[in-house]
């Protein structure tokens, strides 16, 4: 039911409401409840990933009517003290789907969640957490949790709906309660969780988040695996800086994006195909030449076509983020 629906039928409703019994109005606000909300989301495998982690992986890279959002990994901390949550997801039924396959595996409640950055795949699920789990904090930096107070949060909300058809109406936005920073550590009986953050990479509040004991860093959206990144609110030197960072200060065997499959070569692949579109366009800079001419070196650069066939949304992408790429290298040599 669109929502210019819902408001028709509620004002139809309005007057016959005034003459219901309260129980016959608590009876009918349930039903419009049901009846404007998005269907469930099927259920998708919780993957063991090390010890302590665990992840339900995505199958696919982008939102539509048919996969319901469901588009971004979530990631779950197995602890002495409970369940930790990364990312939560595109929408309160996905967050809900979630809690039922942790409900399967753990007798354990969810203690606390993080938001990766302010994009709605990783934060519409927190009202799924937020009802389940009453008080638990939900923890972001602290540009994520201005973001998603302010204009994201609501923004992303109706695009998620209009991407999926409506499939995710319902999701109210629940904005993280409180902010982390670089160097933060939270300890969770006998397991270290350290959050890592260097600046503006996939967006300018991205944290990773490193389970030390598993050597197991969650990179969000700041490296991919086979799917283009969304860089719009990021860099391509940010990003590539932020593997340097990571790769020298975490010590890592898995590397879990929030797209795509986790092992230890994520950062390696987004690294290669990041260098080849802006070192390309670096170079068209360099030596004067327009967009169009650095949009066709992107393209013959090998580290990118070796990676065109086998990365979501390439094709619709590509222009868009060789423009970014291009527009970024210029900035960088004034």
């Amino acid at each position: 039911m669109k929502r210019r629906d819902f408001l028709r039928l509620s004002g139809l409703a309005a007057g016959a409401a005034t003459m219901m019994s309260w129980e016959g109005l608590a009876a009918w606000a349930g039903e419009v409840d049901a009846f404007v909300r998005g269907p469930a989301v099927e259920d998708h495998p919780l993957r063991q990933l090390s010890p302590h982690v665990w992840a339900i992986i995505a199958p696919d890279g982008f939102p539509t009517p048919e996969n319901r959002g469901m588009m971004c990994n979530l990631v779950f901390v197995d602890t002495s003290e409970g369940l930790l949550v990364i990312d939560t997801g595109a929408s309160v039924q996905i967050g809900e789907m979630a809690i039922r396959q942790l409900q399967r595996q753990f007798a354990k409640p969810v203690i606390a969640a993080f938001n990766t950055h302010y994009h709605g795949d990783h934060f519409l699920g927190n009202a799924a957490f937020a009802a389940a789990f009453p008080g638990m904090p939900i923890y972001a930096h602290p540009q994520t949790v201005q973001a998603i107070a302010g204009v994201q949060g609501d923004l992303w909300r109706r695009l998620m709906e209009q991407w999926t058809n409506q499939a995710s109406l319902g999701t109210e936005v629940v904005v993280p309660t409180a902010s982390v920073a670089h160097g933060d550590e939270f300890r969770y009986g006998n397991l270290l969780v350290r959050i890592h953050h260097y600046g503006t990479a996939h967006t300018p509040a991205d944290i990773c988040i490193e389970v030390v004991n598993d050597a197991v860093v969650c990179v969000g959206d700041v490296a991919m695996d086979r799917r283009i990144a969304n860089m719009d609110d990021g860099s391509y030197l940010g990003t590539l800086n932020a593997y340097r960072q990571l790769e020298r200060n975490a010590r890592a065997k898995i590397w879990v994006p929030g797209h795509g499959q986790p092992g230890g070569g994520v950062l390696d692949w987004n690294r290669e195909l990041f260098e080849g579109i802006y070192q390309s366009c670096e170079r068209a800079v360099a030596e004067d030449l327009p967009l169009a001419e650095a949009k066709t070196r992107v393209l013959s650069d090998p580290r990118v076509a070796s990676k065109a066939s086998e990365t979501k949304g390439f094709e619709s992408n590509i222009g868009k983020y060789v423009s970014l790429a291009y527009l970024e290298a210029e900035a960088a040599a004034f």
